[in-house]
């Protein structure tokens, strides 16, 4: 499955072709369309709120959206455009989510971080902790992507995690390119600035590190030792899923943080259940698109 953010990419059956056909009340294609967008629109509404339940939500009404609106598509722009326009709108008028209350900040983070106690762990109990403390890792830094605004996360998930080029994402978000790229740079900015004053991956010279802060979330319940959301072996990351073929947009402040976020996890595996038949049982959508 290809990055649909990369300036050119194929596939056996084209978008256009998919629509066509499932316009005309061709079940399978329509299926082909979801199964090939939805990874995608998953994982930015993933990023976006924090929260697989959240997620999964906000996923599903934005793909009716889509299949609701499918006949208006006229097939005189990149359906990736279109799609991800309406993707985007929804996302960012959508109802606000618990943790964006939570991680609203990076002042109300950087609190959050100092009011949490350091429990140190040998290298022993590093060891065996590991995964607990990648779990703190990518949660930390998930709840960053938090702390930029709405506009600020969607520009940087697009244009730094997936790799949209200038053309592509001021063409999604509806914006000038120079308004694209600034909006960009000021995310990713925002983020460096925080990670090297707070965050000891980045800057050693912090004294924040994912293991002292493991032992107090484990305890408290912020991480559930029986229930990762995100260090899970099924899930890849996005260095492995998204193919770097984007144009250079600007030169990255600081490649070290990039780096992180490219190691955030990237869920590709769906029960199939979980999108397609809530989705195409519906009545509406069948009436809708007079499915054979």
């Amino acid at each position: 499955m290809e990055n649909p953010f990369l300036k050119e990419y194929t596939s056996d059956k084209t978008d256009h072709q998919l629509v066509d056909e499932a316009n005309k009340g061709n079940k399978k294609s329509l299926e082909d369309l979801i199964l090939k967008h939805q990874p995608y629109i998953y994982n930015i509404a993933w990023k976006m709120v924090h929260n697989p339940t959240d997620a999964k939500d906000l996923t599903q009404e934005a793909i009716i959206k889509i299949i609701t609106h499918l006949s208006k598509f006229e097939n005189r722009s990149a359906f990736r455009t279109w799609a991800y326009r309406i993707v985007a709108n929804h996302f960012l008028m959508s109802k606000r989510r618990p943790n964006e209350s939570i991680f609203e900040s990076f002042d109300k983070m950087a609190q959050g971080l100092d009011m949490t106690p350091d429990q140190p762990l040998t290298p022993l109990e590093q060891e065996e902790k590991r995964e607990f403390i990648k779990e703190m890792n990518y949660s930390c830094m998930s709840g960053m992507l938090l702390c930029l605004t709405r506009d600020q996360r969607l520009v940087y998930i697009l244009g730094e995690m997936f790799n949209a080029d200038h053309t592509i994402g001021s063409e999604i978000l509806e914006i000038s390119k120079d308004n694209f790229r600034q909006k960009l740079s000021r995310a990713r900015r925002d983020l460096f600035n925080f990670m090297n004053d707070k965050c000891g991956l980045v800057n050693k010279a912090n004294p924040c590190r994912c293991h002292k802060k493991v032992t107090f979330a484990l305890d408290n319940k912020v991480i559930d030792s029986k229930n990762l959301l995100f260090n899970r072996k099924e899930f890849s990351n996005f260095k492995q899923h998204i193919r770097k073929d984007a144009d250079e947009m600007l030169d990255i402040v600081d490649e070290k943080y990039a780096e992180l976020y490219g190691q955030l996890p990237y869920k590709d595996n769906f029960d199939k259940k979980t999108f397609l038949q809530d989705i195409l049982s519906d009545d509406h959508i069948k009436n809708l698109m007079k499915l054979d």
